[in-house]
């Protein structure tokens, strides 16, 4: 998937998060087991630690249940 410049700097004005830790952050995901329920919760809690934002129990919970039952939208530029 090949993300334009344009989304990474939509992504950085948000989160403040820039374009090399974003993909250090994809290289990870790509390499972590994403149906591992424990993988997911470290990794939005790295999440996140970088974006300085705490993220509820319940919304953890939500997050890794659309993970885990593929409902995660494919159009990740939409939704940004």
């Amino acid at each position: 998937m090949n993300f334009s410049d344009s989304f990474f700097k939509k992504v950085e004005k948000r989160t403040n998060v820039n374009k090399d830790t974003i993909l250090m952050l994809a290289k990870k995901l790509q390499d972590g087991n994403m149906k591992d329920e424990n993988t997911l919760r470290e990794i939005i809690h790295e999440i996140g630690s970088m974006t300085g934002k705490d993220v509820s129990k319940e919304k953890e919970d939500k997050i890794i249940h659309t993970v885990l039952n593929d409902e995660v939208p494919k159009d990740l530029d939409k939704l940004i």
